[in-house]
């Protein structure tokens, strides 16, 4: 795509000051129709045209087509396909186009993998890293294990769903394809849930996660556990029973466990603390943990950096003792408790608990680790990065959803010696625009 320099054209005069020394809002971009050809899609799945002040950011167009768009500034919504994609392709959902996810439902999935590859090559190539990438990974199958819903009170009653696209307003939602089967059929079970918690004013947040014994379901927004009156508590095991969830929990306090939540991890079987963060596909969590564990094969000591509930951890303890380092207590604890269930059957993981966001761990501290596993949140970990390269680590499996801070993170490895060895994504996210990744690093 062309880049415009846009410090060669001249400033715009400053808006007048207001009365009293304030500067006046700027004003409003004016609006226009303008036929518009779309050239690609961002990488934040918006499709882009070139205008003539630069880029103009498309939702729901397709590389290729020419569509008809009100534009302002250099933002467009489309009014008409005037020619469109063959890759284009009728939505999956009923709520697609006011929903704020799945904004690739559009586009055929071949295409969206081919894309989500390519956004890999080039984050990696602007950070000078020229290097193959293999085929991307479907990981989509059986659909997302777990959400984040939304719920609030309205003059028409309870309104249960997602975030709306581009606001913060809530968009009610009665199907959600992209979920496994069995969450998405317990949409109006969680609904009248919320109706028993969500507040007069403001909202709840209910992550849940489908586990093997059944729905986990946590709240979030509405109070403790100890404000609850016998009432509701009757209510609520009520519909607990009619429903057969397996447990709920408010502000990460259990009210009531009728079945206690399972997820299998390698040969451990790990009860996660309310709300904790798990792959959002088993298919992925398997696809990412083999290309992890391949990358450090072969270690007699491994340290997993932000492992969590030991996705990785209690894989690696098959074959390695392990480190692993991560900042919630809850998962830590929950990491141990599901080691010390196989009965001996895993090598020593020893768990320390550190922010390694603020407070990495060291190099002088890695000194025993002759491979390291991490897995940082988007933001992507530079400064872990930087203690790794010090390390004497000799094999590296950097894991990430973002392949622009995966690509800065690998640049510092690769400067202080490492080869980059083997570059994966895998994609766990249909009809979105993210992409997880696995870099193997040896040196």
């Amino acid at each position: 795509m062309k880049r415009f320099d846009r410090t060669a054209r001249g400033r715009k005069p400053a808006a007048p000051a207001a009365q009293g020394g304030e500067r006046a809002p700027a004003p409003r971009p004016v609006a226009r129709v303008e036929t518009l050809a779309v050239t690609e899609v961002g990488a934040r799945g918006d499709a882009v045209a070139e205008g003539a002040e630069g880029p103009i950011y498309i939702p729901y167009g397709l590389p290729g087509e020419r569509v008809s768009a009100r534009v302002a500034g250099d933002r467009a919504d489309i009014l008409e396909v005037l020619s469109a994609s063959s890759d284009r392709q009728a939505p999956a959902c009923a709520h697609f186009g006011a929903c704020g996810g799945c904004q690739l439902q559009h586009w055929r999935d071949a295409s969206v993998l081919a894309w989500k590859r390519e956004q890999v090559i080039k984050a990696f190539a602007r950070r000078g890293l020229e290097t193959p990438v293999d085929p991307i990974i479907d990981a989509t199958a059986g659909g997302r294990r777990r959400a984040a819903f939304h719920a609030a009170r309205s003059s028409k009653g309870i309104r249960f769903g997602f975030m709306a696209r581009g606001s913060a307003r809530l968009l009610a939602v009665s199907e959600c394809p992209a979920l496994a089967p069995a969450l998405e059929a317990a949409l109006p079970a969680l609904r009248e849930i919320a109706a028993l918690f969500a507040p007069a004013r403001g909202e709840i947040t209910m992550p849940t996660l489908l586990s093997e014994s059944g729905l986990d379901v946590s709240i979030k927004g509405a109070g403790q556990a100890s404000d609850m009156d016998v009432a509701l508590f009757e209510r609520v095991v009520a519909l607990l029973d009619k429903f057969d969830i397996a447990r709920l929990s408010l502000t990460d306090e259990t009210i009531l466990s009728r079945r206690t939540p399972v997820v299998s991890i390698g040969r451990a079987r790990v009860t996660p603390p309310p709300a904790a963060f798990l792959q959002a596909t088993k298919a992925g969590e398997e696809a990412l943990t083999s290309l992890a564990l391949a990358a450090v094969a072969g270690a007699r000591r491994t340290a997993d950096l932000f492992c969590g509930l030991g996705t990785f951890a209690l894989r690696l303890a098959e074959t390695s003792e392990v480190l692993a380092v991560e900042g919630d207590v809850a998962m830590l604890a929950a990491l141990s408790a599901a080691a010390d269930g196989t009965g001996g059957a895993l090598k020593t993981i020893t768990t320390q608990r550190r922010d390694l966001l603020r407070t990495p761990i060291s190099a002088l501290e890695l000194k025993h680790c002759d491979a390291i596993v991490f897995d940082p949140p988007r933001s992507g970990a530079r400064q872990q990065a930087e203690q790794i390269a010090r390390s004497k680590a000799e094999r590296v499996a950097a894991v990430a959803c973002d392949p622009a801070t995966l690509a800065r993170d690998v640049r510092v490895l690769v400067d202080a010696g490492f080869r980059l060895v083997r570059v994966t994504p895998i994609d766990q996210f249909r009809w979105s625009p993210h992409v997880e990744i696995v870099a193997a690093l040896e040196r």
